[in-house]
């Protein structure tokens, strides 16, 4: 379900090398996660994403969907929800595609792509970097 790095660091001799203890950690982040999606009916689908950010969008969107008093949710004010909720919290540019039916091809920032379903509502969840364009300098000044 989530990549595992094969990382190791040399111990001290030539040739002689010892798995990074990181893997435990991310071991016991992937069990945490795999827990909360269960407890939460969510699957996750793909991620390129750090687990205490997914934790952030599984609890995110499971509460905006507890939080519906309509029969049906409204696709876009989802997606506009946790596409908020990323920005104010990791920066810009995060955007957030929500339904029940859709297709998607994306470019997205390293560690910033979650694609998962919550009940029947599917989110698809992703950074790109932002560019700021000089202003132009204008010829009367």
């Amino acid at each position: 379900m989530f990549p595992m790095e094969n990382e190791q660091i040399t111990a001290g001799k030539k040739n002689q090398t010892r798995p990074l203890q990181l893997h435990h950690h991310h071991q016991a982040d992937e069990v945490k996660l795999a827990g909360l999606a269960i407890s939460f009916n969510i699957r996750l689908r793909a991620a390129d994403m750090p687990s205490a950010m997914q934790e952030r969008a599984l609890r995110h969107a499971r509460a905006l969907l507890d939080s519906v008093t309509r029969r049906r949710p409204n696709p876009t004010l989802l997606a506009r929800s946790l596409k908020k909720e990323f920005d104010a919290v990791y920066g810009p540019a995060w955007h957030c595609v929500a339904g029940k039916s859709f297709g998607s091809f994306v470019t997205h920032s390293p560690g910033g792509f979650l694609y998962f379903s919550v009940d029947s509502f599917y989110f698809l969840l992703f950074k790109t970097q932002v560019h700021v364009i000089a202003q132009p300098i204008s010829p009367n000044t």
